[in-house]
C-alpha cells in the first residue's frame, strides 16, 4: 500500500481485495475476460485495423464532402430543358450525387488508408511515435499517390504531403491553449 493517501493502490490481480473475495467461478471468468480484453486491445492496435479504420473514415468524410459540395454545383438538372418529368430529373440528380459521393469517398479512403498504414508500419519498425513518422509516411504516401505523373511529380507530391502531415501532426501534438474565458 502506498504511503501517499492521494494515490490509488495498485495491486496485482490475484492479490486485489475484491478478487480474493470472489468465488472460483467468478475468478476464472475474470481471467477469461481480461484475456479477451487483451486480444481485442492488441487487435485494435494493429496496423491492419488502423488502416481499415482510417480508410473507412476517409471514405465517409469524402462522401460527406461530396454531398455538401454537390449543393453548390452549377449544373442544375431541374433547369435543363428536356423531356424528363420532375421525378425522373430528381432520380437522375440523386444518381449523379451517389456516383460523385462514391468517387470522392473512394479517393479520400485510399489516401487515409495509405497514410495510416504506412505510418503504422514505420512506427512499428522504429519503435517510437514522433514527427519523423508522420513526415516520412507523408512523403511515401504523396510519392505513391503521384507516381503516375513522373519522378519529379512524385518527389513534389511526397514533399508536399510530408509538409502537410508534419504540420497537422505538430498542431495535434501541441499543448492546448489555457483559455479561462
Amino acid at each position: 500500500m502506498s504511503q501517499n493517501p492521494l494515490l490509488a493502490p495498485i495491486y496485482p490481480l490475484d492479490q486485489h481485495p475484491e478478487f480474493t473475495r470472489m468465488d472460483p467461478v467468478d475468478q476464472s471468468n475474470m481471467h477469461a475476460m481480461l484475456k479477451y480484453q487483451k486480444y481485442i486491445q492488441q487487435g485494435m492496435e494493429s496496423c491492419a485495423f488502423k488502416t481499415v479504420l482510417s480508410a473507412g473514415a476517409g471514405f465517409g468524410l469524402g462522401a460527406f464532402f461530396s454531398l455538401v459540395s454537390s449543393s453548390f454545383a452549377f449544373d442544375d438538372p431541374f433547369s435543363r430543358t428536356s423531356e424528363l418529368s420532375r421525378q425522373q430529373k430528381a432520380k437522375e440528380l440523386f444518381k449523379d450525387m451517389g456516383k460523385s459521393m462514391y468517387r470522392q469517398g473512394k479517393g479520400f479512403g485510399a489516401v487515409g488508408g495509405l497514410f495510416a498504414g504506412i505510418e503504422c508500419c514505420i512506427e512499428g519498425y522504429r519503435g517510437t511515435n514522433d514527427l519523423y513518422n508522420s513526415a516520412s509516411a507523408g512523403f511515401l504516401s504523396g510519392a505513391i499517390l503521384s507516381r503516375n505523373a513522373g519522378v519529379k511529380a512524385a518527389f513534389g507530391g511526397g514533399f508536399a504531403f510530408a509538409a502537410f502531415s508534419t504540420a497537422i501532426d505538430t498542431y495535434m501534438r501541441s499543448a492546448p491553449a489555457d483559455n479561462d474565458y
